[in-house]
């Protein structure tokens, strides 16, 4: 079925193929469109901004100090951030200037400075997780989006987006942007759900990594790759495989399926307690033990998955040609 009224989150055209419906945790209803004009997937009809509004709230970005409840959650995600910052830290030299947008809380930009002598700069947009970048005092943060009179042509030596691409609403005007304010041969780290992943083909609407109204588009990887050529990068590497990622969405997509409403675990893990109310403390508990029983096995199956580049997830390195 086509549809020739809704434009593309991409690049706004107006003819696309509906794929499946999907809903986000409000109950507000979407299709998944694919564009026959670049090929993005995306989200159907463009969410208005009272629903992004909803979707962008305290409980999004967790109301407590940090995004989790759960201390142990905070710990292991520090630990990506600080493998995030090594392997950044490997395409640099002392004093270079490195750009996170969407930064969150800061700490992978905490985590490079510990590294090493390197001007942080990032962007996050209005909320608790600026409030908390704001604290860190080596950061020069932006609260809002990323604009062309920010910062002068080839600033940055490495620019990075990590799951942010897929939030953006005009993500064409933020690839200008960064293809001006990189340096030759700079590099940029971008990581974003792969729409051409197995989890998305099993689980369609129900895959935890549509996340709607929040992602409003999905590229396949080598179309993502094709794009990114035609605004001057070269692909210096891209893996599929993460532990970060990868087996939660397994998890979660899975509970998707079995019960009612989405993202029930994840959003009590975030401390969003007014959320499916409706689901007793037994409820909850049985959620957790199986996402305690089960992870270690899908993190086993996401080693197989990935090296056939059908990972959840998909991370580029590209650079900057001369």
């Amino acid at each position: 079925m086509t549809d020739s009224v809704n434009p593309c989150g991409f690049c706004k055209t107006t003819k696309s193929k509906i794929l499946y419906p999907v809903s986000d945790i409000f109950g507000h209803n979407f299709n998944i469109n694919k564009c026959e004009s670049c090929n993005a997937f995306f989200l159907s009809p463009i969410p208005t901004q009272q629903q992004l509004e909803m979707a962008y709230d305290s409980s999004y970005y967790g109301s407590n100090e940090k995004k989790f409840s759960f201390p142990v959650i905070e710990q292991v995600l520090d630990y990506f951030r600080s493998g995030r910052a090594r392997k950044l830290a490997k395409y640099l030299k002392e004093d270079d200037a490195i750009l996170d947008i969407g930064c969150g809380n800061g700490r992978f930009l905490m985590y490079l400075n510990k590294i090493g002598n390197y001007k942080l700069f990032g962007t996050e947009l209005p909320g608790n997780s600026a409030e908390r970048t704001s604290k860190i005092k080596e950061i020069n943060l932006k609260i809002g989006m990323l604009e062309h009179s920010d910062f002068e042509p080839k600033t940055f030596s490495a620019i990075t987006l990590f799951h942010v691409f897929e939030h953006l609403t005009e993500p064409k005007a933020i690839l200008e942007i960064i293809s001006k304010i990189i340096k030759p041969e700079g590099v940029v780290i971008m990581s974003f759900p792969n729409i051409d992943s197995l989890q998305a083909r099993w689980f369609k609407g129900k895959w935890l990594h549509l996340d709607p109204p929040r992602h409003l588009f999905f590229f396949a990887p080598n179309d993502f790759e094709k794009l990114l050529n035609s605004y001057g990068f070269e692909l210096v590497s891209k893996k599929f495989m993460s532990f970060e990622q990868n087996p939660y969405g397994m998890v979660q997509s899975l509970l998707n399926k079995m019960i009612t409403k989405r993202e029930v675990l994840f959003e009590r893990l975030k401390g969003n307690n007014q959320y499916a109310k409706e689901y007793s403390k037994l409820n909850i508990l049985l959620q957790k033990l199986f996402f305690i029983a089960t992870i270690p096995v899908f993190m086993i199956t996401d080693i197989f998955v990935s090296l056939a580049g059908k990972g959840a997830t998909v991370e580029f390195v590209f650079r900057k040609r001369k």
